[in-house]
């Protein structure tokens, strides 16, 4: 039979025995509380996140294309700043073009010279942003009392206009090197033409670079191949004859043999684009 001590140590021991269980099951429920609650916090930040990523491109997805797509019937073209730092004589027009140019319909662009009319149909479909320039410049008076400045005769079959700053009786040595304070992409390039510019072609001039091209046009008077590097702006509808003309007269040979000024001089006295 046991003493009243042992009795009395297994009391305190039972007793500790229910307190640490207690403890053990009370630090339990902490810990699966705390569990819980972590699990639950981290679910809602991860779908707020969710959330927040989803809304973000969302807004992205809603804003980008309504922010950079151009209205319906229209393009985008890309002015890029000349600032004559290429040598070029800039004349300043105190802007560009609008940021989307039509790119259905034609217009009809008309050069009043000294020798007659000359007239071309420009296909917005095909080169609207250099539609688009032509009609901004023309608004500017920027071609009027002009004169075209180049003729070539001896292969390639072209009389080259659209320095404004060529003006005046005779030549200069700088006729050539005018243009606009902004330049554009080119467009509408004959990539499959055989011969890659006919007879009766306006194309755009340009430098050797991309992203050249600005105010210099060049009329095609006989079936001429060139790189497809020039813009295809239209095709002359009358006064091809008048260019003709001018090339039976031939040029001074300034920049070699059947390439120089030509001898008939041919003046713009104004160009205008209108709708067709």
């Amino acid at each position: 039979m046991s003493s009243i001590k042992d009795r009395q140590r297994a009391a305190a021991r039972a007793r500790l025995e229910k307190e640490m269980a207690e403890r053990a099951a009370a630090a339990k429920k902490r810990r699966q509380r705390q569990a819980i609650i972590g699990s639950a916090i981290a679910v809602i930040v991860i779908a707020g996140a969710a959330v927040w990523i989803v809304s973000a491109l969302g807004n992205d997805d809603d804003k980008s294309p309504r922010a950079s797509a151009p209205p319906p019937g229209t393009v985008a073209c890309q002015w890029i700043p000349e600032d004559g730092s290429s040598g070029a004589q800039i004349k300043d027009t105190g802007g560009t073009p609008p940021a989307n140019a039509p790119n259905t319909g034609k217009s009809t662009l008309t050069m009043d010279t000294n020798l007659g009319p000359i007239t071309a149909t420009v296909d917005l479909s095909k080169a609207p942003c250099t539609g688009a320039a032509f009609t901004y410049l023309a608004s500017k008076k920027f071609w009027d009392g002009s004169k075209c400045h180049r003729l070539t005769t001896a292969g390639i079959k072209v009389l080259q206009c659209g320095d404004p700053n060529a003006k005046g009786k005779g030549y200069r040595q700088t006729d050539g090197q005018g243009g606009p304070n902004f330049k554009y992409p080119e467009e509408n390039l004959p990539t499959n033409a055989k011969p890659t510019y006919p007879k009766g072609t306006i194309a755009m001039a340009k430098t050797q670079a991309p992203s050249t091209t600005g105010s210099q046009f060049f009329i095609v008077y006989a079936d001429t191949d060139l790189p497809a590097d020039y813009t295809v702006l239209g095709t002359i509808t009358k006064g091809l004859d008048i260019v003709e003309n001018v090339a039976k007269k031939g040029s001074d040979d300034a920049n070699g043999k059947g390439d120089g000024h030509p001898k008939q001089e041919v003046d713009i006295k104004t160009l205008t684009m209108t709708a067709a």
